[in-house]
């Protein structure tokens, strides 16, 4: 290999893995396949689709300076604030959110759960808790495992 071959893959942080790395690696992915296909499955037993549930709690969990914005929404998605901006759409047309339009600042709209999505996220994240908390003794050793590769 050429040495400027050798120089690109260290800028990009590229190291040689050893087998139990790629195993651990490969067992924390599948223990996190587990727990989305887990809740997706539950999503869809309450009438939510996954970005749904993850949206509601977004909003629900957001750790801000009051209540969030599309745009919090968007960043804590990982989408386009266009994307967000339908998804908020869908959730109020669902009857699962509102938008509140700041009284100081006209051009703020925050996001703010109804009683329904209350309801169906309290039922969600209940029955999530309960699923991690399965997987966690599976999960555990094997960050632990990472973290001391």
């Amino acid at each position: 290999m050429a040495a400027s071959s050798k120089n690109q893959k260290k800028k990009r942080g590229a190291v040689a893995l050893s087998q139990r790395e790629y195993e651990s690696l490969a067992e924390f992915r599948y223990a996190l396949r587990q727990f989305l296909a887990f809740s997706k499955n539950a999503a869809a037993r309450v009438g939510l689709a996954p970005q749904q549930h993850q949206a509601l709690l977004v909003i629900k969990g957001f750790r801000g300076d009051g209540p969030p914005t599309i745009g919090d929404l968007a960043k804590r998605m990982a989408v386009r604030h266009h994307s967000a901006v339908g998804l908020v759409d869908r959730l109020v047309a669902a009857g699962l959110a509102v938008r509140v339009s700041d009284t100081a600042d006209k051009r703020r709209v925050s996001l703010k759960l109804t009683r329904k999505a209350e309801n169906a996220l309290a039922q969600l994240s209940a029955a999530n808790h309960s699923e991690l908390k399965r997987l966690s003794p599976l999960i555990r050793p094997l960050l632990a495992q990472i973290e001391s590769d």
